[in-house]
């Protein structure tokens, strides 16, 4: 598979990623705060949740788009805005594991690392991409 062709799929599956995600937040926001690793056994806030799922979908616009612009530009902005929420909200979780089981653990930091690490394996291939 050319480098081009691992770089759309990858905005796409952090789009639909993040379609999903936001979506299921936005409009059913206590089922998805009930997940032990977004909720952590705080106080339920509708409004957080609902927030969260709206910044999610207008992510996942800026990471579709790029699937079907593929210029350089336009990549590297969809990635560094992902990147802009993934790793602050890898940190803020690492500090607030005391609140899950080890068991819980785990799923959390699996999926919040490939967050991180998936757009830093991309952002590299956009380089192959026409300038515009």
């Amino acid at each position: 598979m050319s480098a081009h062709t691992w770089l759309r799929a990858g905005l796409a599956f952090l789009a639909v990623a993040q379609f999903a995600v936001g979506g299921w937040a936005l409009l059913f926001p206590r089922s998805f705060f009930d997940i032990p690793w977004v909720g952590m056994r705080m106080p339920y806030n509708a409004h957080l949740m609902m927030d969260y799922g709206a910044m999610s979908l207008a992510t996942s616009v800026v990471l579709g788009v790029s699937v079907f612009i593929v210029r350089r530009s336009m990549a590297r902005t969809a990635l560094a805005v992902y990147l802009v929420f993934a790793a602050p909200h890898l940190a803020i979780h690492i500090q607030l594991l005391h609140h899950l089981t080890p068991g819980e653990r785990v799923p959390l930091l699996t999926a919040l690392t490939a967050a991180v690490v998936i757009p830093l394996v991309l952002l590299p291939l956009t380089s192959r991409l026409e300038k515009a």
